[in-house]
Formats: structure tokens, C-alpha cells, sequence
């Protein structure tokens, strides 16, 4: 785990923009007309429809997806009560979770008032303005009375997070950790170190699982809580025991079945936990330090399941894995109030997703191959792209059977897919790849069947619908990665190419090969060691029509697998030459880039080429190409001869296609600046439109573009690159492409195939 200092922190919150979040606009703002919308005189008019009809302030405001972060920095992260505006750095770091995992705009509110009706006051008078209230680190028992009160005075959903997150995580937690424990929750003892705001919510969730009163003991600063206490506040009470022999932890601990550590750190010992009974549950949460520490725990028997609040151990009882995905299903519904049934459907939602599969993003994060449902792994992580989808629809289900819920949803797959959507885990154009490609599988030969990304991909593939895999390599060898991967190779075909009984498969394809290159200098011989090799072999699978697609590209370097394509496949007969593609979806959009990949510097006829295969490429994605062929000049401001080549292509592609909207040569802020390019440029075809296609004069420089992209993290996806211009679906992945990449091209590798064999039967 990296060490944090103090340096680190404060310049990592004070470089560049202070502080750790900001405001965007959502619509446009540029010209008068749009000002004019968003203020006077347009902005009256939803001010009235609102006025009519105070739910339209969902329709027409960010309310439905805004939540309040209020503190009154009574008990600020272990720091205590250190006042309003000191506890402001955590306020917005948690408007950071809110936005980067649930997707939810977050104003944090610094509230200068720790008496509690006062606060309460505070916070209805603004209430109007949010969609939800997250309270946050305030001291108990002032919290209990906080929620309580606004949650019946308000008519949105609020939640103390310190109180229920803690309490919807680790209770998906003990839920899991019991069914690996082999034990009924109704009888297991059960003993909570520590009675503040999250012990106290904690504790009830595991009664409202099943867990019994009497089983439960409870300790504070003073010992065991027990019935004949004086004192107790209303909370504690309801944990006092009545049994009468135990007073201390140690005596607690005896014979307990779950520990659950909300505290501080270091007050549990090894024989502590010896003296627990078989297969011990400790959740031990202080953080950073916990009650006892990982190693200590484990060292201390070896049946202990063990959860931390820490994200360099095993089992992390996390916040975030909570609070994004409550907060999104109930703002999705415009939800009146965050109920016991939200609760409690938040804690199935999580516990039943760590016994699924875990996506590779996941193992990829945590440098695993194998994440299994387990000792080590009974929490989800909280890289789990799946949250989104399975806990904010679970919520938002919860709200409308409750009958919280002032929206209805109808159509859950839909609404899924608009969670990954808004995550940027899945676009509109993934999705349509996807759901195309799954209405239309193929036969799809997978060159590197041994690279465990590939075999990921294959397998992930499969499961998603998209296509037959067929695997290239050694099956023993894919076989036995594919079980340290914890992966099912059920109806996937694997071909070992180099095994004798293909011997027939590699002559007849031998043959073939030769026929098509006498007079090439082929002979049989060189042919035939040429079925050898994986890419050799795979596209004259495609190319006999023993399978449909063939992806490769993850061990070969580019010029080797372009030379193996002009031999086996060729290309399309109305083209010299051919070329990729990458697609770029941002939130501003979906770009086309050509060529990434195969000419490195194209002459005057291959740019052509690459112009008219690039316009039609993007076609056969359904939309409308608008061209920007690109380079350092604009509009002949330049006479040297790259500038000249990409005039003379485009002169050449608007005397081809009269009615196509393309135009250069110009520098990419123009093709990209819509407003500028207009005003300065107006003459061109492009005028009054949104440029989706960059044609670039070179390979560095259409390269260079995407790489820029992917390597700064901004955000967009890339997919690619995507051959253009090839007789049949060949195509390549990057060669640091991950498993979703991989399963991208494949997707597309589908659709590709589909179409060849449409215009084929036509």
C-alpha cells in the first residue's frame, strides 16, 4: 500500500484548480440565442411549468440527480470534531465518489451549527434544491435525531451515510461470510466493539437479516453495555445484555461466533480469537488501523474469515460500495425516502454479486487471475464496473414496490444498459455493436488462444452471445490456463494447429495458397510451412469458409500480420489498398480516425483509398460521415507537398462524391471548432455541420491522435483498430489491447461477417 504523506495530500488538493470538484454546464452557452435560453427571457418558462406542477423540477432542473454532502464537521473521519469548514476536503471528496461511481452531481454543504434543531432547520429551508440529502460525519447521538427528523419533514430521500453505509456493506458481508462459515445467522453469537452511529445501524441491519438480540453483545468505551447500566442513551439500550457473566472484550469473545470491530485499532489479541468458536467471522473496521491487524488475525488460526476496512486486504467493508448505488436508484425514481426495503435490497444486490463471476477489470485492478466466491473473496471490490447495475436497480425496485417512488420503470434491461451508459462502461454505440452482433452470431477464430487476455475474450465473448469462438494454440496448454483462470471452455472449439491429425487441414490449405501464388514464386513446400503458423493457418479458415472472422494482432507485430494478409485474404477488388480505423466515443461525441495502422505515408492513390473506404467504413456503422481530411495548413495557406497531397485527395473525393460532405485541407482545431471554421472558413461543405470523420495525412499523426487520447485518461472509449478495404472479416487488435477491447473488435469482427454474407445472397 503506498505510504501517504502529508506533502503528498495537500499538494495533490491544492495543485492546479484547488479543492477536488467544480461545476459544468450541461447545455450550450456559446451564442446569444443560447443564453437566452438558459437565462431571461427562455429560463420563465420552466419556472412556470415547475410553479404548476412541482415534480416538473425533475424534468426540468438537475434535481433528480443532485444530492446534498452536509456535515457539520461534528465527527469528521477519526479526526473528530473539528469544525464545518475543516471537514470541507472530505465533504467533496465524497462528491468525487458520488460522481465517478454513481454518475450523481454533488453540492457539498459546510453547516456552521451543531445544535441539532437548528442544523434540522438549515437543512429543510434548502432541501427544495436537492433530490437527496447524504448527512455525513455527525457525532452521535446528535445523528440519530438528524435522520430521524428530516426524514420525516423532507420529502426526498435521506441517508446518514456513516450510520447505513457501513451497515448496508458489511451486513452483504456477514450475509456471505456466514454461508462460507457454514452457520444459520439466527443462532450465531455475535459481539460489536463499539456503540456510536455506524455500531448502533450495523447491529440492527444483522437483527433485521435474522440475527437474535440475545445472542448480541455490545461494548463501549466502558466495557460490555449491559442491562443494569445507567445512563444509556436510547440507542444502547436496545443492545444491552442481560447476561450477566461477561463485562469485558476478553470475556466476550469467548465462544463468539462474529466479531465486528468499530472502534479503534489494536484491542483485539491472537488468543482472543483462538478463544472464538470454529471458523471465526472477525470484521474488524477501525481504520486505519484495525482492532487487530490482517496478519495477526490470520496467524492466529487458520479458519478465521476476516474482513478490514482497508484496501490492501482481503474482504474491504467499503462505503463506496454503497452509497453511489442507493443514492442512483433512488434518485432514478425520484424517490420520496431511502426505506428499510431500499436497504435491505442494497444488501442482497452486493451479496449475491460477489458469487458471480468476477469481470476482468476487476482482476485486472487487483493483479488476480482467479477471484472466486470464498474466504478471500466475499465482498465485492469496489472497481466492480457491475454495481451500478445490479445494486441501483435493486434499490430503485425496492422504492417502487414500497411505494416511495414517484417514477415508475418498466423496462429494467433498458434501464440497466443506461447505467453503463452513464458510467461510460458501455455507449450507445457498444451497445448497438453488441446487441447486433448477438442477433447475428459467427464463427470467430481466435489467433492467440494461449495470451490470456485473448482466451478472456473468448470466453467473455461466448457468454455475452456475440460469437462461436474457435481457439488457436496448443489445447493442452489453453486447457490448463484456462483453469488457472477459473474460466469455462464449454462449447468453445479449440484447434491445435500443429497437431498431426491437421496435417490434412494445413495441406489442403497448403494447396490452396500455392494455386493462388504460382506465379508468385510459391512452392507447395513453403506454403505448407507457412499452416504452421497461427495466422497463416487462421485466415485460410476464413478464407475456405470454415469460419466467418479471425482477430489477431496480440503477439504479432502489425507489418507481419499485413503481409500474411495480402497473401491469404487480399484485398477487395475496387481498392489498391487498404487501411484501420479507430472509433472514439466521447461525451461530445463519436469520432472517426483514419489510418491508424497500416500506411505509414500514404501517397496521393492510397490517401484516396483510405478517404473513400474511411467514408464508407463509417456507414456501415449507420451514420452519416462529415470528412476532415487534415493537415498543418488550411485551405492552401501552405504550397509544401503534404499540404498540396491532402488538397489534391480532396479535390479529387468532392469531384467522386458531389453530394458528400467533406473538405480540407485544415488543421484539426478547425475540423473539430464548428463556430470558428464557419466565421473563417464559410465556403467549405462543412458549413453549419459537426465534423465525425478525420482522415490524417500520415500514420504518426492519425496514431499519435488516439494514443494521445488513451494515454492523458480522457474520457472516451476507443475502439479499434478496425480494418477497411480487406476481402474478408480480418482484423487486429493493439498489442496493449485489454479483454474489453478484444471483445469490441470481436463485436465488430461479427457485424462485418454478417454483412459479407448479406451482399453475398444479394
Amino acid at each position: 500500500m503506498v505510504k501517504i504523506t502529508k506533502e503528498a495530500a495537500l499538494e495533490y488538493h491544492q495543485s492546479g484548480r484547488a479543492g477536488k470538484i467544480e461545476v459544468k454546464p450541461t447545455k450550450p452557452y456559446r451564442t446569444q440565442t443560447d443564453l437566452s435560453l438558459a437565462y431571461s427571457p427562455g429560463v420563465a418558462f420552466p419556472c412556470l411549468e415547475i410553479q404548476e406542477n412541482p415534480d416538473d423540477a425533475y424534468k426540468y432542473t438537475d434535481k433528480g440527480n443532485l444530492v446534498a454532502v452536509i456535515s457539520n464537521g461534528t465527527a469528521v473521519l477519526g479526526l473528530g470534531d473539528i469544525g464545518a469548514v475543516s471537514g470541507k476536503p472530505v465533504m467533496e471528496g465524497k462528491g468525487l465518489l458520488f460522481k465517478i461511481y454513481g454518475g450523481i452531481d454533488v453540492f457539498d454543504i459546510e453547516v456552521d451549527e451543531k445544535d441539532p434543531e437548528k442544523f434540522c432547520e438549515a437543512v429543510e429551508r434548502i432541501a427544495p434544491t436537492f433530490g437527496g440529502i447524504n448527512l455525513e460525519d455527525i457525532k452521535a447521538p446528535e445523528c440519530f435525531y438528524i435522520e430521524e427528523r428530516l426524514k420525516h419533514t423532507l420529502d426526498i430521500p435521506v441517508m446518514h451515510d456513516d450510520q447505513h453505509g457501513t451497515a448496508i456493506i458489511s451486513a452483504a458481508g456477514l450475509k456471505n461470510a456466514l454461508e462460507v462459515a457454514g452457520k444459520d445467522i439466527k443462532d450465531v453469537r455475535i459481539v460489536v466493539n463499539g456503540a456510536g452511529a455506524a455500531a448502533i445501524s450495523c447491529t440492527k441491519l444483522y437483527v433485521a437479516l435474522g440475527a437474535q438480540v440475545e445472542n448480541i453483545v455490545m461494548l463501549d468505551s466502558k466495557g460490555v453495555i449491559t442491562a443494569d447500566r445507567e445512563n444509556l442513551t436510547e440507542q444502547k439500550r436496545l443492545f444491552a445484555t442481560k447476561r450477566t457473566d461477561v463485562h469485558t472484550l476478553e470475556e466476550a469473545m469467548r465462544g463468539a461466533d462474529v466479531f465486528v470491530g468499530l472502534s479503534k485499532g489494536n484491542i483485539l489479541t491472537k488468543d482472543m480469537i483462538r478463544s472464538m468458536a470454529d471458523t471465526p467471522i472477525v470484521f474488524a473496521l477501525a481504520n486505519p488501523v484495525p482492532e487487530i491487524s490482517y496478519e495477526d488475525a490470520m496467524d492466529s488460526r487458520p479458519d478465521v474469515l476476516m474482513a478490514t476496512g482497508r484496501s490492501d486486504y482481503p474482504n474491504q467493508i467499503n462505503n463506496v460500495i454503497g452509497f453511489p448505488y442507493i443514492f442512483r436508484g433512488a434518485l432514478d425514481v425520484n424517490a420520496k425516502a431511502i426505506n428499510e426495503e431500499m436497504k435491505m435490497a442494497a444488501v442482497n444486490a452486493i451479496a449475491d454479486l460477489a458469487k458471480q463471476a468476477v469481470p476482468d477489470v476487476v482482476n485486472d485492478v487487483y493483479k488476480v487471475n482467479n477471484l472466486t466466491f470464498g474466504p478471500a473473496y466475499f465482498i465485492p471490490k469496489p472497481v466492480d464496473p457491475r454495481l451500478i447495475t445490479e445494486v441501483s436497480a435493486a434499490v430503485a425496485k425496492a422504492a417502487i414496490d414500497s411505494g416511495v417512488a414517484r417514477r415508475e420503470i418498466t423496462d429494467w434491461k433498458i434501464y440497466k444498459k443506461s447505467l453503463s451508459v452513464l458510467l461510460g462502461q458501455e455507449t450507445k454505440l457498444t451497445q448497438k455493436l453488441y446487441d447486433t452482433a448477438r442477433r447475428h452470431p459467427q464463427r470467430v477464430v481466435f489467433a492467440e488462444g494461449i495470451h490470456p487476455t485473448m482466451l478472456k475474450a473468448a470466453v467473455q465473448a461466448k457468454a455475452e452471445g456475440i460469437c462461436q469462438p474457435i481457439l488457436l494454440g496448443n489445447d493442452e496448454a489453453i486447457t490448463k490456463l484456462a483453469d488457472q483462470l477459473d474460466l469455462s471452455l464449454e462449447g468453445i472449439d479449440i484447434v491445435n494447429l500443429r497437431h498431426p491429425d491437421e496435417a490434412s487441414r494445413r495441406e489442403r490449405y497448403a494447396r490452396l495458397l500455392t494455386e493462388k501464388h504460382q506465379r508468385d514464386g510459391y512452392t507447395f513446400q513453403e506454403a505448407n510451412d507457412k499452416m504452421f503458423e497461427r495466422n497463416y493457418f487462421g485466415m485460410m479458415m476464413v478464407e475456405t469458409g470454415e469460419a466467418d472472422a479471425f482477430i489477431t494482432g496480440l503477439y504479432t507485430k502489425y507489418s507481419n500480420t499485413v503481409k500474411v494478409v495480402n497473401e491469404v485474404i487480399g484485398i477487395r477488388p475496387e481498392y489498391k489498398h487498404f487501411g484501420t480505423m479507430h472509433i472514439i466515443n466521447s461525451p461530445k461525441g463519436t469520432l472517426y480516425i483514419a489510418d491508424t495502422l497500416v500506411n505509414q505515408n500514404p501517397t496521393e492513390e492510397q490517401l484516396i483509398d483510405i478517404a473513400k473506404l474511411t467514408v464508407q467504413s463509417v456507414r456501415f456503422f449507420n451514420e452519416e460521415p462529415v470528412v476532415a481530411m487534415i493537415s498543418h495548413s488550411n485551405f492552401g495557406s501552405d504550397t509544401t507537398e503534404g499540404a498540396q497531397k491532402v488538397k489534391r485527395t480532396v479535390r479529387h473525393m468532392q469531384n467522386l462524391f458531389p453530394n458528400l460532405a467533406i473538405d480540407g485541407e485544415m488543421q484539426i482545431g478547425f475540423a473539430l471548432d464548428r463556430e470558428l471554421r464557419d466565421e473563417l472558413f464559410p465556403f467549405t461543405r462543412l458549413k453549419g455541420k459537426d465534423v465525425n470523420t478525420l482522415v490524417f495525412p500520415n500514420l504518426t499523426s492519425a496514431r499519435s491522435s488516439y494514443k494521445m487520447l488513451q494515454s492523458l485518461g480522457a474520457d472516451c472509449e476507443i475502439i479499434g483498430p478496425i480494418q477497411m478495404g480487406l476481402n474478408k472479416p480480418i482484423h487486429f487488435t493493439d498489442f496493449g489491447a485489454n479483454v474489453r477491447d478484444v471483445v469490441n473488435i470481436t463485436a465488430v469482427a461479427v457485424i462485418d461477417a454478417y454483412v459479407e454474407k448479406l451482399l453475398k445472397m444479394y
